[in-house]
């Protein structure tokens, strides 16, 4: 398998995908990671970009993502929202999770947010839709549906027992 080859190839994974918790609020519309690939005071931002940036990707596809490198002096995330505004955070000498907590408090969704929404997005009103908690208890209350066999017995030509009987 050719996605498996490579530096720590789990990154390329669906599950490993899924399992990101940087959800970025509906307002960000383009985050951008300036670092350089040299110099002890950048490696977290470059453990960060290696870890979490296919997460935030994957898990953000209406944002735009933007790196660069060799650019600064020091490491920052600046964030671009939809009103024209933008803020900088400073993530200068701070590990990988540092910088991941400090971005799911600032910019990310909350928990609840992304469990109602995830609910929301469960429990579409699809008039196929039925059983326990749905509107319709049972398939034969939708027209056009054969009535359940408690209630009304099937025709002769359409029950196994009389087709495939052998006399």
């Amino acid at each position: 398998m050719p996605f498996m080859k490579g530096s720590a190839p789990i990154r390329r994974t669906l599950k490993y995908l899924e399992a990101g918790k940087l959800v970025f609020k509906d307002r960000v519309k383009i985050f951008t990671i300036n670092y350089n690939t040299r110099g002890d005071h950048h490696e977290g931002a470059r453990d960060f970009t290696f870890w979490y940036l296919p997460q935030i990707q994957y898990k953000n596809p209406d944002v735009q993502v933007v790196t660069f490198k060799n650019m600064t002096p020091s490491p920052f995330i600046r964030c671009y929202m939809d009103n024209g505004t933008q803020f900088l955070i400073d993530i200068d000498s701070k590990t990988k999770e540092e910088v991941h907590n400090h971005l799911k408090k600032i910019i990310c969704k909350s928990d609840e947010q992304l469990i109602s929404e995830a609910e929301i997005l469960e429990k579409k009103d699809n008039p196929a839709n039925f059983g326990k908690g749905c509107p319709r208890h049972c398939i034969c209350e939708i027209p056009g549906q054969v009535p359940c066999s408690g209630v009304v017995s099937l025709p002769n030509h359409m029950r196994g027992k009389y087709i495939f009987a052998k006399d």
